[in-house]
């Protein structure tokens, strides 16, 4: 036992990262306890019936699959604590097109067709070279040119603007925000009866800020495991409030159910009609006719939204756990984006939208996660959820989110890092933190800020090399803007304005 205890130590880095197996196992079990969401809302995004239709039992799995193996492979080659699965938005695309919400009648196959192709297209920009290393002289890749392009000011505010996106999250599935037709969100209501209804909203934001209290208590004192105690003293708190449904442990709610071992059969059921299995095969590549132009910009669009939402999540949570390198780069960051486009990939094929790492792994980093060992505790309690849905899908997700909004706090302290001191940096840094938030999207964040950041840097080089020409200046303008930095600009621009139907 204490050679496999050295081996997977030695393997994975832990001790020299400064963890212990045991914390990387709470951390792990962290993490799962704050995205085992997923393993329902996904399906219910991918398919307007959600658990009524003949496909969820087989969505359901598709979920678990790929979520273990974008997180199997994080652990074994990227080696980092980040777990995948897939991620929001995305899926809510993939339902819109399955639905027929862009113009087009695409399949189920088509819509992971798109997907495939989309992570191939990722994946590819791994294996161009653009440039060389000037330290080590060795090549790199088109998409690490592309990481380098991303300005500084950028690139120093995406770790709060996660941190606040994961703490907006996390409020609104507590309930404790809700929304509001004048003011679009507002604080839930404690002094109203219809509330307090057993299951009520202020019953649900009792429970997450129970949790969350209780959370705090724990950390406070060190005491190992905090957020997962936390969470599971906030479930126990939800049953006598009627936030937890004890019919789902009975497994007699629609959808989910013990009877595991039929749906599994009728998952790899290729000739099951409702499976959803390798359907990209079944004329998945064969689009909806004149739907060609709607088909290229929904692959782009799944291409940027997955790079960029991966690549801040990638930041935000790195810094977190302090696995940063001398150049600001995340630790295995190659590594990482080569597991996120293969994982993509892999998701498709088993037949769930697009795989990408979750913000959610900063729950798991918070409790000192710092290796691929608390990724691959994730990964095989996805694996256990398929036969344990009832217990997992239990959990209320406003006990998860007070994991959610207490990793927003531990984040929060990366706002030292942004500069407000220079105009220039501060109004982009702003921009991106704030659009993250309240667009809900990492992705968009990143794009507004980065085109704030361009187009304020090149009106004020122009106006200074227009007083330097006419010498009312005598400092030489300089600008911060590359080559890579302003095709990432056009990248975003045509993200932002190009229509997606004909």
């Amino acid at each position: 036992m204490k050679r496999l205890i050295n081996k997977i130590d030695k393997f994975f880095e832990i001790s020299k990262r400064g963890s212990n197996i045991k914390i990387e196992i709470y951390a792990g079990i962290t993490t799962f306890l704050s995205m085992a969401y997923i393993l329902v809302v996904n399906p219910n995004n991918i398919l307007e019936a959600g658990n009524n239709d003949p496909r969820f039992a087989s969505v359901f799995i598709a979920t678990a699959i790929g979520s273990f193996i974008g997180s199997l492979l994080m652990a074994l080659v990227a080696k980092m604590p980040l777990a995948q699965a897939p991620g929001m938005g995305l899926n809510a695309l993939a339902g819109a097109i399955i639905g027929g919400a862009m113009g087009y009648s695409y399949s189920y196959g088509n819509t992971m067709a798109l997907i495939f192709i989309s992570g191939l297209f990722f994946l590819l920009l791994s294996f161009i070279p653009c440039d060389k290393d000037s330290k080590t002289g060795k090549l790199i890749s088109l998409r690490e040119k592309i990481f380098e392009g991303m300005p500084k000011p950028i690139v120093d505010s995406i770790s709060v603007g996660v941190g606040l996106f994961i703490t907006f999250i996390g409020l609104q599935n507590a309930h404790i925000i809700i929304s509001n037709d004048n003011t679009l969100v507002s604080l839930v209501s404690f002094n109203s009866n219809t509330s307090w209804a057993p299951g009520g909203d202020a019953c649900m934001a009792f429970v997450s800020l129970f949790g969350l209290i209780m959370i705090g208590v724990l950390s406070h004192y060190k005491v190992n495991g905090g957020i997962v105690w936390g969470v599971i003293l906030a479930t126990l708190v939800a049953i006598p409030l009627g936030v937890a449904d004890l019919n789902i442990l009975k497994g007699s709610i629609s959808g989910i159910n013990w009877n595991f071992k039929d749906s599994i059969v009728d998952y790899f059921n290729i000739f099951n009609e409702n499976t959803v299995f390798l359907s990209l095969f079944r004329n998945g590549f064969v689009f909806p006719k004149g739907s060609l132009t709607t088909s290229i910009m929904l692959i782009v669009s799944f291409f940027l939204i997955d790079m960029f939402d991966t690549m801040g999540t990638l930041i935000g949570c790195c810094k977190n756990a302090n696995l940063i390198d001398e150049d600001g780069k995340p630790v295995n960051y190659g590594e990482m984006m080569y597991v996120d486009s293969a994982a993509s990939m892999a998701g498709a094929l088993v037949g769930t939208s697009t795989i990408s790492t979750f913000v959610e792994s900063s729950t798991g980093i918070s409790v000192g996660g710092k290796t691929g060992l608390t990724a691959l505790v994730t990964s095989i309690l996805f694996i256990i959820s398929i036969f344990l849905l009832p217990l997992f899908a239990f959990i209320p997700s406003p006990a998860a989110a007070s994991a959610l909004i207490y990793v927003g706090v531990i984040m929060m302290s990366n706002i030292k890092n942004v500069d407000f001191k220079h105009i220039k940096n501060a109004v982009p840094s702003f921009i991106t933190i704030i659009i993250m938030l309240l667009s809900y999207s990492i992705t968009n964040g990143i794009g507004i800020g980065i085109i704030t950041y361009f187009t304020l840097d090149m009106i004020i080089y122009l106006i200074d090399m227009i007083r330097y020409k006419t010498k009312r200046s005598k400092n030489i303008p300089k600008t911060d803007i590359n080559i890579i930095t302003a095709i990432i600009v056009i990248l975003f621009l045509v993200y932002f304005l190009m229509p997606t139907i004909n």
